[in-house]
């Protein structure tokens, strides 16, 4: 197993169990669960950094199970692949995360996704073409040029909610309110309204966790608003990684060249609707007695 992303390698010895020592231990689980320990490689890459808050994660969990399904010859559901990508990382990894960026990078596209002790439900939004690129549209991200370590914002996060501390309990309320009020204004084709709920939802977020912001960020996060953008917020459990804003068409030249007078690059983008998937089966193609161009 290598990672481009880390710097790093694992191979498994031919005989003994797998070293589980802390290195690749997610794509190690992956591979114990379906059992196959040799003649397989793995390359890990993404096009993200790591600990960014973009759910590099969990998506690589979710790719690397929908690749070891396939190459078992197991048919997975995209609710199938996202449960066990949250069991892999939740119980068997115990990080402190929740369930939706496994469940983003499974599905793919424009989702309400509500999660219960019963399960978890993913409702497709359909906005028309048009309306959908509009949205892609107005929104940009920007690079802090910072990481953080997402499992201590979590766990301070997740100590506070279950010790009830109130501010705690009521930002959370405020957050799947928004949520909601997002979800009803998409399904009517109104998306001019999403600037303040990521406005609204981003200040009670601030509430959760010591380290979600700092100086820095309530700075960056000041000028793009005072430069055009209408609301935003730091994507994942905050405190660095990328900073996503939005913002109409006609401020984001102002409100680019704004970000990078403080340091940030924007970075292009645009929705994935297709979720998790194999886009080369050698495997299949050579059942098929396709011919398969050989390694140079």
């Amino acid at each position: 197993v290598s990672s481009s992303d880390y710097r790093t390698f694992y191979r498994h010895p031919l005989e003994g169990p797998p070293i589980w020592d802390g290195d690749l231990s997610l794509p190690k689980v992956v591979i114990d669960h379906f059992g196959v320990w040799t003649g397989l490689s793995v390359f890990l890459a993404s096009q993200v950094p790591p600990g960014t808050g973009l759910g590099s994660s969990s998506t690589v969990a979710v790719a690397l199970i929908k690749a070891m399904s396939v190459l078992c010859n197991t048919r997975m559901s995209r609710q199938e692949v996202a449960e066990l990508a949250c069991q892999v990382e939740i119980e068997k990894l115990k990080m402190p995360i929740g369930k939706q960026d496994q469940f983003a990078a499974s599905f793919g596209g424009l989702n309400f996704i509500q999660f219960s002790p019963d399960g978890v439900v993913v409702e497709p939004i359909d906005l028309p073409g048009d309306l959908q690129a509009e949205m892609e549209g107005r929104l940009m991200l920007f690079f802090t040029g910072r990481s953080r370590d997402s499992a201590q914002i979590l766990g301070e996060q997740k100590r506070s909610s279950e010790r009830n501390r109130a501010g705690v309990i009521d930002a959370l309320h405020v957050i799947k309110n928004t949520a909601l009020a997002l979800r009803n204004d998409l399904i009517r084709g109104e998306i001019d309204t999403l600037g303040a709920h990521l406005h609204k939802s981003w200040v009670a977020k601030r509430q959760l966790a010591s380290g979600i912001t700092d100086p820095w960020i309530d700075q960056w996060y000041r000028v793009a608003r005072e430069s055009g953008a209408e609301g935003g917020k730091i994507a994942g459990a905050g405190g660095g990684g990328f900073l996503l804003l939005y913002c109409r068409r006609q401020h984001q030249e102002r409100v680019t060249e704004a970000m990078q007078a403080q340091g940030l690059h924007r970075m292009d983008f645009r929705f994935e609707t297709g979720g998790a998937m194999v886009i080369v089966n050698t495997l299949l193609r050579k059942a098929r007695g396709v011919a398969v161009p050989s390694a140079r």
